[in-house]
Formats: structure tokens, sequence, C-alpha cells
């Protein structure tokens, strides 16, 4: 097997999976002791992620409410408004809005949860809407 150039090829760079490059950029806002820039998020996020890159996941973290910006001169700072629990739960979210079959996706969760956390889902939802499914 020839690699052309009578040398191995170069390794591909591994694509990101759906929503890490989001939790990557979200990370790094935790990380942050205040508001950041989108330069020190490219810093810290790191690899060859392009500004503009960045900018764009914040917009869309902004868009979901998951980041907040203020001016600050010419540009903007960001800082997250959710904690990681919070980015988990967006991702359920997104997980569970991009299936057809809602109810089924529901099940199979809801049954393979461990007794302590259907428990406690159960007073989630309780808390939430008056019985929880009980009465």
């Amino acid at each position: 097997m020839t690699h052309g150039e009578g040398g191995p090829r170069e390794p591909r760079l591994r694509r990101r999976g759906q929503g890490e490059l989001e939790a990557q950029v979200l990370a790094a806002l935790h990380d942050a002791r205040g508001p950041v820039g989108a330069a020190w998020v490219q810093e810290r996020v790191g690899g060859d992620l392009a500004y503009t890159t960045v900018m764009t996941i914040l917009t869309r973290l902004l868009a979901k409410d998951v980041v907040t910006r203020e001016r600050a001169g010419r540009s903007f700072v960001w800082r997250p408004t959710t904690g990681e629990a919070g980015l988990a739960a967006l991702r359920m979210r997104k997980v569970l809005d991009g299936e057809s079959d809602r109810e089924a996706v529901l099940t199979s969760f809801v049954t393979t949860l461990s007794a302590d956390d259907e428990r406690l889902l159960r007073d989630l939802l309780g808390a939430a809407g008056g019985d929880g499914g009980q009465g």
C-alpha cells in the first residue's frame, strides 16, 4: 500500500462530536474568574480553533441562554449563566428534541434509572407539577 510521495500519510484530525465544542467553550468560561473575551476562550480551548468559530459557538450558546455577553469597548465579554448540570440538561434536551418518538426515548431512559434516581425524578416531578404522577 503506497501513501504517495514515499512517506506515511499525515494523521487525520479527529472531528469533534456534536456538542463537544460547546461543552469545551462553556468549560473554559466556567474556569474564568469573571467575564472574558472570545480570544481568551480561544486560547483556553486551544488546538487550531479559529476565532470566528469561537464567536459562532458563543453566539449559539447565547441563543440558548447558556451564556450572557456585555459590551466591553468595541467587543464583548462573555460569562456562563448555568453550571455543568445545566449544560448536561441542555444536551439531554437536544437529544430528546432530535427524536421523533419522544415517548419511546423517555420510556427507555426511565426504565434504565437506578431506584434512587427514579425516586429523585419522581420527587422533582412532584415538586414541579403537583402529585408527580402518584394519585
